[in-house]
């Protein structure tokens, strides 16, 4: 599956702050869970990777309404 692919999974996603000071991501669902702690600089990038990635996808609706 890529990222272009529609799915009809649901997960749930939780995001924290661990004991250790790690950034921890948590998906999970019925059937699995997934941890996964980045450093505080990686969870940065991956939070500007993500703000980058919704103003596209923004632009790209914007562009269809017009």
């Amino acid at each position: 599956m890529g990222i272009n692919v529609e799915s009809n999974i649901e997960a749930s996603l939780q995001i924290g702050p661990t004991e250790k000071g790690m950034v921890r991501l948590y998906v999970s669902n019925s059937a699995i869970e997934i941890p996964m702690d980045f450093e505080p600089d990686e969870a940065r990038e991956i939070a500007e990777e993500i703000l980058s990635a919704a103003k596209v996808a923004a632009d790209l609706v914007d562009t269809k309404r017009n």
